[in-house]
């Protein structure tokens, strides 16, 4: 550790001018070595350094702009692609609103049809109820005819003679016929 101390302290005492040797001394050589390099470095390579800084600087603004011009544009499209989603989102809701009142729409007019049909197939049972009703009418009164006209013909033609006989076949005959017509 002295021996660095000394190298320093023996900086300050220069051989003279007039003799030239060599310096021994690693430490101190190597200081004046590296400060006359450090000197050389910072006179020349000044300018070299100061074109580098201001080329890297130069690179780090143009991407800088770069980006903010990126992130312009990016904004701009995001901007585009809200505006489109909201008119998708709004059409889609004016269809989802559209297709529930048409579906409301189809189940009216269904319920209606189908109300209608089953009036007519209510009304269609009640006109076959009441033709089957009247036909079986029809059918009981001409079998009630038909035995009272029987029973009728069997008491006259055991009570009468062959004249009142025929007398009251003729009638009875002339009766039904204004009944068929």
């Amino acid at each position: 550790m002295k021996n660095v101390t000394d190298s320093f302290v023996s900086l300050g005492h220069w051989p003279s001018a007039g003799s030239f040797g060599f310096n021994t001394d690693i430490l101190a050589t190597n200081l004046i070595n590296l400060s006359v390099v450090l000197g050389v470095l910072v006179f020349f390579g000044k300018g070299v350094l100061s074109d580098l800084l201001d080329n890297r600087k130069q690179r780090i603004l143009n991407t800088i702009r770069n980006s903010e011009e990126l992130r312009g544009g990016a904004i701009e499209q995001l901007e585009k692609a809200r505006t489109r989603l909201r008119k998708v989102e709004m059409e889609a809701d004016q269809f989802r609103v559209n297709g529930y009142s048409e579906i409301e729409r189809e189940k009216l007019n269904f319920i209606n049809s189908t109300s209608k049909t089953l009036k007519q197939l209510e009304n269609y049972k009640n006109e076959t109820i009441h033709f089957e009703q009247q036909r079986a009418i029809n059918q009981v009164r001409q079998r009630v005819f038909q035995q009272a006209l029987q029973g009728a013909l069997g008491t006259l033609s055991s009570c009468l003679n062959n004249e009142l006989h025929l007398r009251t076949i003729r009638a009875n005959i002339g009766m039904l016929g204004a009944i068929t017509d």
